[in-house]
């Protein structure tokens, strides 16, 4: 991977939403991009996961504003929209080769009615 400032690209962080020239670095991906402080974070939600402690120690909004950090939540709700629209087409493509509810809310941990209920697109 490259970083976005090699080739001079005004980009911002397809995580946190900040523009480039506002991070340390920006690392391109295919069709997204990823600041510093972003890796850092993912490193702590990793690190947690595996019960061992934060490498660099507190969180993110640690050192943030109040407004800071309400300034940032329609951006991390929009991820969670675009997340959740193509965890849609995962579970409507399992549906097309016949994948059963049972099966997609086992994965899940959510019941048959549960799967259908979220992903069904019908009321």
């Amino acid at each position: 991977m490259e970083t976005a400032a090699l080739f001079g690209e005004p980009t911002h962080c397809s995580f946190c939403g900040k523009p480039g020239s506002e991070v340390g670095k920006l690392v391109s991906g295919p069709g997204v991009y990823i600041c510093d402080e972003c890796v850092a974070l993912a490193e702590r939600i990793v690190a947690e996961t595996l019960g061992e402690p934060f490498a660099r120690g507190g969180h993110a909004w640690a050192s943030m504003t109040d407004e800071e950090i309400l300034d940032r939540l329609p951006g991390v709700a929009a991820h969670i929209d675009r997340a959740e629209a193509e965890l849609r087409l995962w579970v409507q493509e399992l549906r097309r080769r016949g994948v059963t509810w049972t099966r997609i809310g086992e994965v899940f941990g959510i019941t048959r009615q549960s799967a259908w209920e979220r992903f069904s697109g019908e009321e």
